[in-house]
């Protein structure tokens, strides 16, 4: 009895992530949803999502790809990307971070990854963007906080940017061994922490964070 009331409880959940964008197509037929993963770890890129979904799209348990495991990700991102009509990735390395900020970082992941759908042939009449507003932006928008979890395009394009962005650590960490990217996906976790104090930074380290630059200052 408790796993149906839990499955009917997450489809009524799933279905207000709809409702609430499909009452925007009143005012745009296209709306491209944005998010970002990656801001905070210490190393690795930093990844942006932008996601069109059809007016009636029937992706099911989609939500905020940190309420997710990394099984039902994976199982989504095929449906996502099957199911949109467009889907753009945004890569801002360790070494643009560290030369910009990762705030410029990410909203010029993010306008990539807006691009990129643009550039297949769509005009967006609303951008949803979780967090807050992409400056130099010159398409309409609307920032939601927690946008993925309460919107349906964002919470999609959030999954396809974790999935995107563990794939790429996973990558690293045969490029380069011992510091278990894979792992952690660069993260500040105690093991993390312990790699770096003990092998030094990598090349995909973030310099300009405060847990690397203290290793090397401490040379």
């Amino acid at each position: 009895m408790r796993c149906l009331l839990r499955s009917s409880e997450d489809s009524l959940r799933v279905k207000k992530l709809y409702e609430w964008e499909n009452a925007r197509r009143k005012e745009a037929s296209c709306i491209i949803g944005v998010d970002e993963v990656g801001r905070g770890p210490m190393a690795g890129p930093v990844v942006a999502c932008a996601v069109i979904l059809p007016a009636k799209p029937e992706i099911p348990r989609i939500n905020d790809s940190k309420k997710l495991t990394s099984k039902t990700r994976e199982q989504l991102f095929g449906l996502i990307v099957e199911i949109s009509i467009a889907v753009g990735i945004g890569i801002r390395s360790a070494k643009f971070i560290d030369e910009n900020g990762i705030s410029a970082a990410t909203f010029s992941a993010m306008r990539m990854a807006i691009d990129e759908v643009i550039s297949t042939g769509f005009e967006p009449g609303l951008v949803l963007v979780d967090g807050y507003p992409i400056p130099e932006l010159e398409v309409k928008q609307e920032a939601i906080i927690k946008g993925d979890s309460k919107i349906a395009s964002i919470a999609c394009a959030s999954i396809i940017a974790k999935v995107v962005r563990d794939g790429i650590m996973t990558q690293y960490d045969r490029v380069y061994p011992g510091y278990r990217f894979s792992l952690h996906k660069g993260y500040c976790t105690r093991l993390h922490l312990d790699l770096l104090r003990e092998k030094g930074p990598s090349p995909i380290h973030r310099k300009s964070f405060k847990p690397v630059r203290e290793v090397i200052n401490q040379g």
